[in-house]
C-alpha cells in the first residue's frame, strides 16, 4: 500500500501541523507576564489565529510576500512588490525577512506599533463586526481612542 498523502490529504495535514505549532506559539505567549495585562488574551489569540490561517502560509507556517499578496488582494486592496516588501519589514521589525511567522504577527496585533497590515486586518474585522450589528451607537473603542 501506498503511504504517499495525495493534494488535499497533505493539505489537510499541513494545515493541522500549522495550527498546532501556532496553538504552541499562543500558548507561550498566554503565559508570558508581559502579556499579563492583556484583556481577553485567549479569545483575541483565538481570533488572530484564525486570521493568520486565512493566509496562505508557506510549508513552514509563514506568511510569505505571494500570501500577503493574495490576502489583500481577497480584500479588494492590490499592492504592489514594494508596498508589499515595506509591509512585511513593518510587522517583521527589519527589512531582512520576506516571511511573516506567526510570532512576529502576534507582536504586531499586540503590539502598541500601528503597522499598516494591523491597521488593515483590525479595520476589516471591524467592517466585519459592524455588518452582523444593527446601526446603533458607535462601539467603545475607535480609532480615535487609539495610542
Amino acid at each position: 500500500m501506498d503511504n504517499n498523502a495525495q493534494g488535499g490529504k497533505a493539505y489537510g495535514l499541513l494545515k493541522s501541523q500549522q495550527e498546532e505549532k501556532l496553538n504552541s506559539i499562543n500558548e507561550a505567549f498566554l503565559s508570558d507576564s508581559k502579556y499579563a495585562e492583556e484583556e481577553d488574551l485567549a479569545t483575541k489569540l483565538e481570533m488572530f489565529k484564525k486570521k493568520y490561517m486565512e493566509f496562505d502560509l508557506n510549508d513552514k507556517g509563514d506568511i510569505d510576500m505571494m500570501g500577503l499578496k493574495r490576502m489583500l488582494e481577497k480584500l479588494g486592496l492590490a499592492k504592489t512588490h514594494l508596498e508589499l516588501k515595506k509591509m512585511m519589514s513593518e510587522v517583521a521589525g527589519g527589512p531582512s525577512k520576506d516571511t511573516i511567522s506567526y510570532h512576529d504577527f502576534l507582536n504586531m496585533m499586540l503590539g502598541k506599533r500601528n503597522a499598516i497590515l494591523k491597521l488593515i486586518l483590525m479595520f476589516e474585522g471591524m467592517g466585519k463586526e459592524q455588518e452582523q450589528k444593527d446601526v446603533g451607537p458607535p462601539s467603545r473603542k475607535t480609532f480615535s481612542d487609539l495610542p
